[in-house]
């Protein structure tokens, strides 16, 4: 089976960055994952990278800084020392005020790399055609991307991180290269948006997952446990979303692999229903443990789960991130994507350790005959 990095920070030229001559300061790649996945017209695969650019020295005069788009120009802001929490590597905590503000450790934008049909390799850097922020609920970064082909339309939802909102984008495009920014379609602290791959009695429809800090219980003895899920909106025109009444997919009380879920590759359409991959988290340490899991959903209702399994379809896999191991700063992460169907098997494509981009070939059997 093919299971390999195919795309690391050191492939990365930050020369060619949308920020490169406008920080002030030495940048370097944090990370360079999370890649959507699309299949394009001449039969080769686009990864869409998230490039995590952050500051060399991010503390500096008794001072962390933080990067910060705003009108065209990158600005740092200082805060410091004593104000803040820096225990997590990805991001600094500002206590106070009765909830949680945090601000990043570096920006995010998006670069399209073109890889050959089986995603084996690199064909092409787009950098002419990165996405970076340009409005001002984008001005901590684009981060995440999704893309969905529907019809001859692709589809891409993205997180735009700004102190205004942390809310779900939508672009569009009709080669997947050249991308139109439609604007927001969900709002605050809406995450891991997939647009299915195909429409469901004329209608699109999507996984979401809202986020906050207060679930109310399920009675004792349920299958399922309180928390972060996988819900399910409905659209007539992929820019305007109203929630579904039934639930998706739950956090299911029998593991606690799946204390936190989220969206994980767009829905496709199989023989069996829509086969669905998704993130669960087991939580240890700060961030936890990352593993990809599948469900089919009915083609009719996605709201009915027509076959799951509690074991992991991926596991982090610290074999793969050893050559890089001076660059990490995480571990115990797989966080899956997209897929593409490449004949007898699927492609998928994931971040490692919030650091590189994974591509795994996975047999259609393992899908087929699983209850």
């Amino acid at each position: 089976m093919f299971d390999q990095l195919v795309f690391t920070p050191a492939d990365i030229d930050l020369s060619r960055s949308p920020l490169a001559g406008k920080v002030g300061a030495e940048t370097y790649v944090l990370g360079a994952f999370n890649p959507g996945m699309t299949r394009l017209a001449n039969g080769n695969l686009l990864l869409m990278v998230r490039v995590a650019e952050a500051l060399r020295q991010p503390i500096k005069n008794g001072n962390v800084h933080a990067i910060r788009w705003q009108d065209g120009a990158y600005l740092l802001d200082a805060w410091p020392l004593q104000m803040v929490d820096t225990k997590d590597p990805r991001k600094f905590l500002i206590p106070g005020g009765g909830w949680k503000v945090m601000a990043l450790t570096s920006l995010s934008w998006l670069l399209p790399v073109e890889l050959d049909p089986e995603a084996r390799s690199v064909v092409a850097v787009h950098y002419d055609k990165a996405i970076a922020p340009r409005t001002s609920y984008q001005c901590y970064g684009v981060e995440d991307a999704r893309i969905s082909k529907v019809g001859d339309r692709y589809l891409m939802t993205t997180c735009s991180v700004s102190p205004e909102r942390h809310s779900t984008t939508l672009y569009s495009s009709a080669d997947a290269l050249d991308w139109q920014l439609e604007g927001i379609v969900l709002d605050h602290q809406n995450k891991d948006m997939l647009i299915f791959e195909g429409l469901i009695d004329g209608q699109y429809w999507a996984q979401t997952r809202p986020l906050g800090d207060l679930y109310f219980a399920y009675p004792p003895g349920s299958e399922w446990r309180s928390g972060p899920s996988i819900n399910l909106s409905r659209s007539p025109d992929a820019l305007h979303w109203k929630p579904h009444d039934k639930p998706g997919i739950r956090p299911h009380s029998a593991t606690v692999s799946t204390a936190r879920m989220g969206g994980g590759a767009p829905p496709i359409l199989t023989d069996r229903g829509w086969l669905t991959l998704w993130h669960g988290v087991e939580p240890s340490g700060v961030v936890g443990i990352y593993r990809t899991y599948w469900s089919i959903l009915d083609k009719d209702d996605p709201s009915i789960t027509v076959a799951t399994e509690h074991t992991a379809l991926l596991e982090p896999n610290p074999a793969l991130t050893e050559p890089l191991k001076d660059s990490m700063y995480l571990d115990n992460v797989v966080f899956t994507t997209g897929i593409a169907d490449a004949g007898d098997f699927y492609v998928v494509a994931s971040g490692e350790a919030d650091l590189a981009c994974r591509i795994t070939h996975i047999g259609k059997d393992v899908f087929a005959a699983a209850p």
